[in-house]
């Protein structure tokens, strides 16, 4: 089992080879093992839906502990990287129309993805394409 202070560690290795200024923290409500706030430039992570993510595709995926929160993380990342690059406008997630949302929402994830295997080392792009399938297979079963 991932524990707050291993997965803090992780992130905070990941994010300094990487030589990203993104904040970090533990958010024991966040109902998805992590998430990227543009507003506060933080990652924030729970630790037990972690362990519940790695406990449904472990068995697909077979990294270590460390791989599979760094996998996590580059999806992150990617987000970051995306809001960086794009200046969506996040009104629209607000004030528009529920067509308009469900486009933005699967660039923004689909950028995500792309720009997040950016900084996938090249021994992790294999399971990270398939962390990417398997999401999305999560995804349209919701």
């Amino acid at each position: 089992m991932l524990y707050t202070w291993n997965i803090e560690n992780i992130i905070k290795e990941t994010l300094e080879e990487l030589n990203l200024d993104i904040n970090f923290e533990f958010d024991n409500n966040l109902k998805a093992p992590m998430s990227f706030n543009i507003s506060t430039n933080t990652i924030k992570f729970n630790y037990l839906q972690i362990n519940g993510y790695k406990a449904k595709i472990n068995n697909k995926i077979r990294e270590t502990d460390e791989n599979f929160v760094k996998l996590i993380l580059f999806h992150e990342v990617g987000y970051y990287l995306d809001f960086k690059k794009n200046k969506h406008d996040l009104r629209i997630l607000m004030y528009g129309g529920e067509d308009e949302k469900k486009i933005l929402m699967r660039q923004i994830e689909k950028n995500a993805w792309v720009f997040g295997r950016t900084v996938v080392p090249e021994y992790l792009l294999q399971a990270y394409d398939k962390m990417r399938e398997l999401d999305g297979m999560f995804l349209s079963n919701r």
